[in-house]
């Protein structure tokens, strides 16, 4: 794997550019694998990078029906933080921030992760109060947050309207000043490559099509695939929007429901906003990227779908949200939107672990929060499989937990209603 470095980027500026290998390996599938991980985006490769690296398992393949980031991993604004109310949920995303803050010097490649911060306003007395719940769950957690008035928010957004006669009249909210965001296709890049430098092999258009059974169908032995049959002493998946449609294939139920979440992206324009801020009152997002433009989200499509392009009513509400709250902002026009399928469980909490299906391992229920979990999903999920133990970390988002009644409810935490 080449080094990336000034001097190298200077070396190679000499010579044309003509000496960069591909950042991965394109690989055939072979016969037969250690571990089959389905699914190429950040959760998978992460996963198959982290088995490699902490456990020396490098016989892996991960299987990729499209191309690598072209699902979820690159449908979504971006947003990495760890401000969850309940000490389960700090503990699992905090440990994936912290992942992510020394992410880039370790897989040496510039992930962009921006550390510009995350505000949240609150419209009310009754938002204050949830803010000051949500702060104080925070803080005995140890997560960096701080309770700020009206008037710091002006200061950290002059964009947004905080008068008295504004739509959505702000009366303070927090600030978590470790989040921010990271360019979701350098992540998934960044993971691929080291994993293929490690021996991962990463096969693209590659679908799976069904799961092989051992004779006396006690186990998953393998998968069926368009490019014929591979086996496998273990498999994993984290294919989030259809990871119901694959836990039916294998044999077994999962409670989720999949739903469009839509993004918007504008026309490039000056630096005007350098932080991330959510609107309680609305649920619109907004932050600006680094080539200007601004990233928009909002709340989940109201009826649960696969297709990956929403529907008008949540573009009315987000783009109204945007033009009411920012009146600076009400004639810029929209570059795209677009829409991942996102994957809800019942407590708004992902799952990670073993499946009902001996062999099968799964990650997946983020919600809104896949792109945030990177690090923290392939970790434990790597752990899981490579010493048939849950990590301390991911242990409480077992499967399990929907027959022992042990939910994390993060439905308000997650900033998104779902």
């Amino acid at each position: 794997m080449i080094r990336y470095s000034g001097l190298n980027l200077v070396l190679q500026g000499l010579r044309g550019h003509r000496g960069w290998a591909p950042v991965w390996r394109s690989a055939a599938p072979k016969s037969r694998y250690d571990v089959i991980l389905i699914g190429g985006g950040g959760h998978g490769l992460a996963t198959a990078y982290y088995l490699a690296k902490n456990h020396g398992i490098t016989n892996v393949a991960v299987i990729e029906k499209g191309w690598i980031g072209g699902g979820n991993s690159g449908r979504n604004t971006t947003v990495i933080r760890s401000n969850y109310y309940y000490r389960e949920s700090a503990e699992l995303y905090d440990f994936s921030l912290r992942l992510y803050e020394q992410l880039a010097r370790e897989i040496n490649y510039n992930i962009m992760f921006s550390q510009r911060g995350m505000v949240v306003t609150a419209h009310s007395r009754h938002d204050m109060e949830l803010a000051a719940r949500w702060v104080g769950a925070m803080r005995r957690n140890g997560v960096d947050t701080d309770l700020i008035g009206v008037s710091e928010i002006a200061s950290r957004v002059p964009a947004l309207d905080v008068s008295p006669a504004a739509r959505f009249p702000v009366h303070g909210g927090f600030v978590q000043p470790r989040a921010g965001t990271a360019r979701h296709d350098a992540v998934v890049w960044g993971y691929a490559r080291a994993a293929s430098s490690l021996g991962v092999d990463i096969i693209e258009g590659c679908e799976v099509t069904g799961f092989i059974h051992a004779a006396d169908g006690s186990s998953v032995v393998g998968v069926e695939t368009s490019a014929g049959p591979i086996m496998a002493d273990k498999l994993g998946m984290a294919v989030a929007g259809h990871s119901s449609v694959l836990a039916d294939m294998a044999g077994f139920r999962l409670p989720v429901t999949s739903y469009a979440l839509q993004a918007f992206v504008s026309e490039p324009l000056k630096p005007a906003l350098d932080t991330v801020v959510l609107s309680l009152a609305t649920g619109m997002y907004i932050s600006q990227s680094d080539k200007g433009g601004l990233v928009i989200g909002g709340g989940l499509d109201r009826y649960s779908s696969y297709a990956q392009r929403g529907n008008a009513p949540v573009i009315r509400d987000v783009i109204g949200a945007v033009a009411e709250q920012y009146p600076r902002f009400r004639r810029v026009r929209l570059l795209r939107h677009w829409a991942g399928i996102v994957d809800v469980m019942p407590d708004s909490s992902p799952v990670i672990g073993e499946t009902p299906v001996p062999g099968l391992y799964i990650n997946c229920g983020w919600g809104t929060g896949g792109f945030k979990a990177i690090p923290v999903g392939g970790w434990t999920l790597a752990h899981h499989i490579a010493t048939g133990k849950p990590h301390p970390v991911a242990a409480p988002f077992n499967l399990g937990r929907f027959k022992t009644g042990a939910l994390i409810d993060e439905a308000a935490a997650s900033g998104i209603a779902h």
